[in-house]
């Protein structure tokens, strides 16, 4: 089932909101939610109605793939291109991908925090 753009951000959400540590804000304005672990970023839903999408870390090589598979997946729209990844809903995103890639920028965040500052549940 393909998710509509307000279903992949819910999910995305939904995701990030269940893992230790996160916490959101909305530091730059009011359309970006900004989702942290430890103080690093791993998780951006652009809240603008005529462009849900989500912006998350990834291994370069795994973006990459994603790229040339979806093309709801482009490079990462605010962050370092070769480090981020943004999508938008289209076919061949599923629930299980968001989830999947949220999990994976989070943990990718907390490899570069400080382990003082990581949650107990994942040092």
């Amino acid at each position: 089932m393909t998710l509509t753009g307000l279903r992949l951000q819910q999910t995305a959400r939904r995701a990030a909101e269940a893992l230790p540590g996160s916490d959101s804000s909305r530091p730059f304005t009011e359309k970006l939610d900004v989702y942290k672990v430890a103080g690093k970023v791993f998780l951006i839903v652009t809240d603008d109605p005529g462009e849900r999408i989500l912006t998350v870390k990834a291994e370069p090589e795994h973006g990459r793939r994603l790229q040339d598979e979806c093309p709801s997946i482009t490079a990462g729209r605010y962050l370092d291109k070769t480090h981020w990844i943004s999508m938008g809903a289209d076919r061949g995103i599923t629930t299980a991908l968001v989830e999947d890639l949220v999990t994976d920028s989070y943990d990718l965040a907390l490899d570069s925090a400080p382990r003082s500052r990581r949650p107990a549940a994942r040092t």
